[in-house]
């Protein structure tokens, strides 16, 4: 029996299956493949204006469907007596049933947010996640005026100062041994270098490094201060540098042990 089957919108070929499984009324873990791909197919055959990547994904599991139907199809061999006769649908039942739960679970968090936002607590009555809370630095805001590809080349010319001087420690006698630092170090190092500054110019900020491991950590921990907004980053009058300065948040000085 042809069926026309006419349906809104969905996120993903996992939704447009549960839907149909829904709809039907039958058991997730025993479906009729048969019919399940014929509704299938006549949706995304009325399918219009959708994104490619998306239409895609509806694709593949169109042919996951069409391969599963097929092998259902054909006669089964006699399994062994030691081995379980393999059911063709038990992955897609897998991935169904684990999208499920996710759906679940995000309609849950869905309403819980929902409902905090009609609750008011009084501020000694807060949560700790709640009062620790702090808005994400707005980055285009601390990087105003700076040019990146300034950074990006500042960094680079550094690199190449320190792979030029371990060359020549290598045509010396000697041995190089590698330095494991955490980003932790780095981080207390540069706040240290800005506090103590003032304004710190982003390439002296690296002399006295004597590794490629401290310039590289060294970067880390401004790109990590930048993100977390303790630091800000401006351009020099020349443009040939670019300058490190503490973000004073309502007057305090962040980036002050």
């Amino acid at each position: 029996m042809q069926l026309n089957v006419k349906l809104p919108a969905f996120e993903g070929p996992l939704a447009l299956l549960l839907h149909l499984i829904n709809k039907n009324k039958v058991d997730i873990y025993d479906i009729p493949i048969a019919e399940i791909t014929d509704q299938y197919l006549a949706y995304i055959a009325d399918m219009e204006e959708v994104d490619l990547d998306l239409m895609s994904d509806f694709l593949l599991m169109a042919a996951t469907l069409l391969d599963i139907k097929a092998r259902m199809l054909l006669p089964e061999p006699e399994p062994d007596e030691d081995e379980e006769e393999e059911d063709p649908r038990a992955e897609l039942v897998a991935r169904l049933i684990e999208y499920r739960r996710y759906k679940l679970l995000s309609g849950e968090l869905r309403d819980i947010a929902v409902g905090s936002e009609q609750l008011v607590f009084r501020p000694e009555c807060l949560p700790k996640e709640v009062a620790e809370y702090k808005p994400p630095v707005d980055l285009d805001s601390l990087l105003v005026g700076v040019d990146l590809l300034k950074l990006k080349q500042i960094f680079e010319d550094v690199l190449k100062q320190h792979a030029e001087r371990e060359e020549q420690k290598k045509k010396g006698v000697g041995r190089i041994t590698h330095e494991v630092i955490p980003i932790e170090t780095g981080i207390r190092s540069v706040r240290r270098a800005v506090r103590r500054a003032k304004r710190q110019s982003f390439r002296k900020l690296f002399k006295g490094k004597k590794t490629r491991d401290e310039v590289i950590v060294t970067f880390l921990a401004v790109l990590e201060l930048l993100k977390e907004g303790d630091l800000r980053l401006t351009q020099d009058e020349d443009g040939d540098d670019l300058i490190l300065e503490v973000n004073d948040h309502d007057g305090k000085n962040k980036v002050d042990d």
